[in-house]
């Protein structure tokens, strides 16, 4: 039997932070699936059935986080997004497209954030 373990795409422009954070996704109990954010837009995986989407603020493209926020929202409707970033308080021009908000250099509170948006149920398993 295998467990099944929500998705959760991260979405950032640095591929250092897409493997911290996969790390801490995974330690929360869920599958991280990594989108990394180029010059040009973001590199979305395959991947329909995500949960949840972490989205970096600050990124380094032509693309806002605004305009990944709406693609995100585009391919995943159901699925919240949480907002990392180093700024103190939710900036206002994505304030409309995120659930929660959390500090970058806070994981026990990421962590935290991540298990009351997107509660694990156990191991559900399949056969």
């Amino acid at each position: 039997m295998q467990s099944v373990r929500p998705k959760v795409l991260i979405v950032d422009d640095d591929p250092s932070h897409l493997e911290i954070y996969g790390l801490l996704v995974q330690q929360a109990g869920y599958d991280p699936v990594p989108a990394l954010v180029r010059f040009s837009g973001a590199d979305y995986p395959a991947e329909r059935e995500i949960q949840l989407v972490l989205l970096d603020y600050k990124l380094d493209s032509v693309k806002t986080s605004v305009d990944i926020a709406e693609e995100v929202r585009a391919r995943y409707p159901a699925a919240p997004i949480l907002l990392l970033s180093d700024v103190w308080s939710l900036p206002s021009d994505i304030a409309p497209y995120v659930a929660e908000f959390v500090r970058k250099g806070e994981p026990a509170k990421l962590m935290s954030t991540l298990k009351r948006m997107l509660p694990v149920s156990g191991d559900a398993a399949r056969p």
